[in-house]
């Protein structure tokens, strides 16, 4: 177990930013860590990281516990919070080196280090450069690059894509696939495709209290409602107004509707009972009654309809 949460509370004065929370996370696991702004997603972060103490519960990384070992876990973390701390007037080389100092990197393994993550992050263009000169994402790799020069165990990132453009987006979301594979990975993040292309499993935090937890297909599954099913057939054999009944007759069919019609075809959208899959029962309906299918799919409930779902009450 590398990271275990267990009845973890934080109060601010009088008022719960955390309440009672739990849970473990394992080696290799890509976590992404949603809630919307205040639900307690920062202050659990701070607490994993040992900026902040609970007010009641534990927390061990690594099996160390925070609050007796809070050295040791430190070591054990990489850290990238969503306001990148860099020294503007110190060059990319000179900057990543006094980090790993910073992070008791030993001085004989400082320079392989500096290359390994020059290269992962994509810096060598940048690296002799001042990183008041680079660009927000050049900056983002910087400060990413730091929370990695010491090889930890455990990588918490806060927003990591923030400000890169989509050949970059797609470049730090291969490398923290690949460092997914070996180490713990928590990824804060509002944008919930960069979810759904990068983590094993998703937590969703509100008023303090995980509303969430499991891989992004589970709670589809789990919070899916009505499904809807697009149809669009070509005009001709057997469709006549029998059709749409017929349709209707196959259990699980809830409603059909047409909402377009040309010369050449006629499009459908039907509602089916949570949780089926129809659409084999449609297509033999449709050689049943020569019918030519255009185009017959099946919408999903995204992560963003589980997370409004789940946060906007």
């Amino acid at each position: 177990m590398s990271i275990k949460v267990e009845n973890l509370t934080k109060y601010y004065g009088n008022h719960p930013a955390v309440k009672n929370i739990s849970f473990e996370i394992n080696t290799g696991e890509i976590v992404g860590f949603l809630g919307p702004n205040g639900a307690g997603k920062s202050t659990t972060m701070k607490m994993i990281t040992t900026y902040l103490t609970p007010t009641e519960g534990k927390i061990s990384v690594e099996g160390n516990d925070t609050e007796n070992d809070p050295k040791i876990v430190r070591a054990k973390i990489g850290y990238l919070p969503e306001q990148n701390p860099l020294y503007l007037d110190m060059n990319v080389l000179d900057y990543l080196k006094y980090a790993a100092k910073l992070e008791s990197v030993p001085k004989e393994k400082i320079s392989s280090a500096l290359n390994r993550i020059i290269k992962d992050c994509g810096l060598d263009e940048v690296k002799h450069m001042d990183i008041g000169q680079l660009s927000k994402g050049y900056r983002q790799r910087v400060g990413l690059a730091q929370a990695m020069i010491h090889d930890p165990d455990v990588l918490i990132l806060d927003e990591p894509t923030s400000g890169l453009d989509p050949n970059q987006i797609i470049e730090i979301r291969n490398l923290i696939k690949r460092l997914g594979k070996q180490k713990t990975l928590i990824l804060s993040t509002h944008i919930l495709q960069e979810v759904q292309a990068v983590c094993d499993r998703v937590l969703i935090i509100n008023k303090g209290e995980i509303v969430a937890d499991g891989s992004p297909d589970e709670l589809q599954k789990k919070f899916q409602g009505q499904v809807l099913i697009k149809l669009t057939v070509k005009k001709g054999g057997e469709l006549n107004g029998k059709f749409e009944s017929e349709i209707k007759s196959i259990p699980g069919i809830e409603k059909i509707s047409q909402v377009s019609e040309d010369e050449k075809q006629l499009r459908y959208e039907i509602l089916a009972s949570k949780g089926s899959d129809l659409r084999e029962a449609i297509f033999n309906k449709l050689v049943e009654k020569k019918l030519t299918l255009l185009e017959l799919y099946q919408e999903t409930t995204s992560l963003e309809d589980i997370f409004r779902e789940l946060t906007i009450k």
